[in-house]
């Protein structure tokens, strides 16, 4: 009896000697690669889900891989009978929404000064020439998730967005999370979380209408140690108390005058021009960095007078509440829940999986899949939204109980959530409550208070907020006052690449901002296990006295 090997929707008998690249070629889902299957440019990442032990054992240019990860070109079949089941990295047609008039920066009509410019037939970065050509001036935004990856393609002349692009960020092999990346990082002296991720976006900068060269400038955002490791610099530092990056180090001791990176984007194995520019938006403090600070750009921040709260929704959640006289932030450690990560049918917002789900009566749940087509799996807003109607029907406790092993969403595609899911989902969600409960006592504030609650992050746009105000993962806020506002994080640093105005504003305003340890606070444990319950997050916080 031969192999059977699975790989999404499709199926194909396979022989020993095989490798699962060639037979993903045998079912018509080719596999990228770059270097004639020799293993050496190690982007044919897949995740086996089933059937490992049915594969030869890692090779050689396999040993940094962990967990169920392997190349396809050198994973090769070498049993004689099972199934075999692995998943591409998936890239390209994530399902990123843009916040458009949601965003106060962009109805501003933020001033459009990029730091490339044109005379005649020179090319200018910040007023000096660095080459002679006549076609287009390109730039590219990046928001370096630790699930997922955002590319954007921008014209520097007409300010216009020309193409968006995204890939789940290759470094999962790793671990999960910032810590596990970290933990990685510092074992290994081949730099191959950074090489592994700059090969992938260099496929994407490949992907687009554009020559590379005419790519003049890179912003990038993305939490402390992503963004680091983009710029080749040791994380060992955010791994350890008091969890600071080098930059950060650096800028305390007064080495530097701002938590900003600026190197040449050719030094970092960039397909760009030869003078390209790579800028790293400026950090906010500890585990709260540039993508926390890219979506305050784009919600105009600085210029806000009532009280205001963002919550970036991620494997390190950041909230941030205050206004331009006094604002704080803090990292929740919520880990990859409700990213997906973690979760056994769990997957990014990509074609295939649930986004919504709805539960009528005693009938089959009713789920929407991002692309009409059959489920692959449950994204972060399905998930809210499973979990807000398991509650409302009652066939879920506060406590995540749902009285059975597993509750089935989709039976023709063995799509479901366990009670094991829920448990992780629940501890992400308690992270979520904590800093919430711990953020506004330190403020002085009720929920009450908040004017606007900015809810940023991948699924963003696609969550129900009624669903999240129930599990109690935003607080108890008038509908009217919730303001989804998508990946900011990538418009953020969209208006970085299209505006020094902005960007200089964003530095000074960054620096004002008081960085709220929240596993340094005597109240977390009691706020974390308390918000581990799905209940509305409705109670105010208690004030803290001064």
């Amino acid at each position: 009896m031969a192999i059977q090997v699975r790989i999404e929707s499709r199926e194909c008998e396979a022989e020993p000697g095989l490798s699962l690249f060639e037979c993903a070629d045998l079912l018509g889902l080719p596999i990228t690669n770059s270097c004639g299957q020799q293993g050496t440019c190690r982007e044919c990442l897949i995740e086996v889900t089933e059937g490992s032990d049915l594969l030869a054992p890692l090779s050689e240019e396999e040993r940094h891989l962990s967990g169920d990860f392997r190349l396809a070109c050198r994973a090769r079949i070498r049993g004689q009978s099972g199934r075999i089941r692995f998943r591409r990295l998936r890239r390209g047609d994530l399902q990123i929404l843009d916040a458009g008039a949601e965003l106060p920066a962009l109805r501003r009509a933020a001033p459009f000064n990029p730091a490339v410019a044109r005379e005649g037939n020179t090319v200018l970065l910040d007023g000096d020439p660095i080459a002679q050509a006549g076609g287009p001036l390109h730039g590219l935004a990046l928001d370096v998730g630790t699930m997922t990856v955002v590319a954007r393609l921008v014209d520097l002349e007409a300010g216009s967005v020309r193409a968006t692009q995204a890939f789940e960020n290759p470094q999962a092999f790793a671990g999960s999370d910032v810590m596990a990346r970290i933990a990685y990082d510092g074992t290994d002296s081949e730099n191959t979380l950074r090489a592994t991720l700059i090969a992938y976006v260099n496929h994407t900068i490949e992907a687009f209408p554009c020559d590379p060269k005419t790519i003049y400038e890179v912003t990038v955002a993305g939490n402390p140690t992503m963004r680091d490791l983009f710029f080749g610099l040791d994380v060992g530092s955010l791994g350890r108390s008091p969890f600071r990056s080098l930059t950060e180090h650096e800028f305390t001791a007064g080495q530097r005058t701002s938590t900003s990176l600026v190197a040449a984007a050719r030094q970092l194995g960039l397909l760009t021009h030869p003078r390209a520019r790579a800028y790293g938006l400026p950090l906010v403090g500890s585990h709260v960095g540039a993508d926390a600070a890219a979506c305050l750009l784009a919600i105009d921040a600085a210029n806000e007078d009532g009280l205001i709260a963002l919550m970036d929704i991620g494997t390190n959640t950041e909230l941030l509440i205050g206004n331009r006289r006094r604002m704080l932030a803090a990292s929740c450690p919520a880990g990859p829940a409700f990213e997906g990560g973690g979760i056994a049918c769990g997957m990014p917002a990509f074609p295939g999986a649930i986004e919504a789900v709805r539960l009528d009566g005693t009938d089959a749940p009713l789920c929407r899949v991002i692309g009409g087509r059959e489920a692959l799996g449950i994204c972060g807003s399905g998930l809210v939204d499973a979990l807000g109607e398991l509650l409302r029907t009652g066939r879920m406790n506060r406590l995540g109980r749902i009285g059975a092993e597993r509750f089935v969403l989709d039976p023709g595609q063995d799509i479901y959530l366990s009670e094991e899911d829920i448990g992780r989902l629940a501890q992400a969600k308690g992270a979520h409550a904590a800093g919430w409960t711990l953020v506004m006592k330190r403020y002085g504030a009720d929920y009450t208070d908040i004017d606007r609650l900015y809810l940023a992050g991948g699924f963003a746009n696609r969550l129900d907020p009624h669903a999240a105000l129930r599990i109690g993962l935003i607080p108890d806020l008038p509908r009217e006052r919730v303001r989804q506002v998508g990946n900011a994080a990538i418009e953020g640093a969209t208006l970085a690449l299209r505006s020094l105005t902005l960007r200089r504003e964003l530095d000074p305003f960054v620096k004002t901002i008081e960085h709220v340890e929240l596993e340094a606070d005597e109240g977390f444990f009691d706020a974390f296990v308390e918000g581990c319950q799905f209940k509305p997050l409705s109670a105010p916080p208690q004030r803290e006295q001064s």
